[in-house]
């Protein structure tokens, strides 16, 4: 079923809309000089381990032990990314390690 050209503008100035107003309704809440909330302050400290464990679990859900590989690449790898993080302190190098070593073990030796 395709959206008629009203329906597609109405969808489109919506999502414009709820965009605009989660970016700009921080600024109207917290918008006070020097003093941030502690509400803010704690939300920042924990939610970046929780959503990057979150986002680990739902990764490696799908792992069968019962398969052939045994979940031996994705736990090597968890491995990897997670020793190469706290050895270098950077995302984006254990994220495409990992990632570029799944790939290899997944194509050339599992």
């Amino acid at each position: 079923m395709a959206l008629t050209p009203l329906q597609a503008a109405a969808s489109i100035a919506v999502m414009a809309a709820v965009t605009f107003l989660t970016r700009f309704i921080p600024f109207l809440l917290f918008d006070r000089p020097g003093k941030v909330p502690h509400i803010v302050l704690y939300l920042g400290r924990v939610l970046p381990p929780a959503i990057i464990m979150m986002l680990v679990i739902y990764c490696l859900r799908g792992i069968s032990f019962s398969s052939d590989s045994h979940g031996i690449p994705e736990l090597v790898c968890v491995a990897v990314a997670a020793a190469l993080h706290w050895w270098k302190g950077n995302n984006l190098l254990s994220i495409f390690s990992a990632t570029i070593l799944y790939m290899i073990l997944v194509q050339a030796v599992f």
